[in-house]
């Protein structure tokens, strides 16, 4: 009776079984030898269609501006909107209007007063030396009356 269990397999016997051909050898070496000649190429072709990607959106940002700016050059040369730029923007008036002019309209915010510095100079009066030569003989004499 063979205390082998059924269910398990010899590896050492399954290697054995594998045989590689030189063809198999020299593809393998072909395949490997590819994947590192196009690794860096296809990371470059990557990296650079991130920065056409990045370069078109700045591009139709850019167009979108220049749009802008073409708009207020057309605006600019219509005499209604010339007017009425004068009229906002520098109080102008046509003749025979009055204009009116409100200045300072809002209340005045409250204000706080401002707190006062002390303009004199602080003194202590007896000699500090001698206070803190005090206060260190002292201690013991207390801590010993409890």
């Amino acid at each position: 009776m063979s205390t082998a269990r059924p269910n398990t397999v010899n590896a050492r016997g399954w290697l054995r079984g594998i045989r590689f051909s030189w063809f198999a050898v020299v593809m393998f070496g072909v395949i490997v030898l590819a994947v590192l000649v196009l690794a860096p190429t296809i990371r470059m072709y990557a990296t650079q269609q991130q920065q056409i990607s990045k370069l078109q959106q700045q591009n139709a940002a850019q167009k979108a501006e220049v749009d802008k700016l073409n708009t207020q050059i057309k605006d600019w040369d219509d005499p209604d909107y010339i007017k009425a730029q004068a009229r906002d923007r520098l109080l102008y008036v046509m003749p025979g209007e009055t204009s009116y002019l409100i200045i300072d309209d809002l209340p005045p915010a409250p204000q706080t007063a401002p707190k006062k510095v002390s303009t004199k100079v602080q003194q202590q009066d007896g000699d500090w030396s001698a206070t803190l030569l005090r206060s260190i003989l002292e201690k013991p004499a207390a801590a010993a009356k409890h």
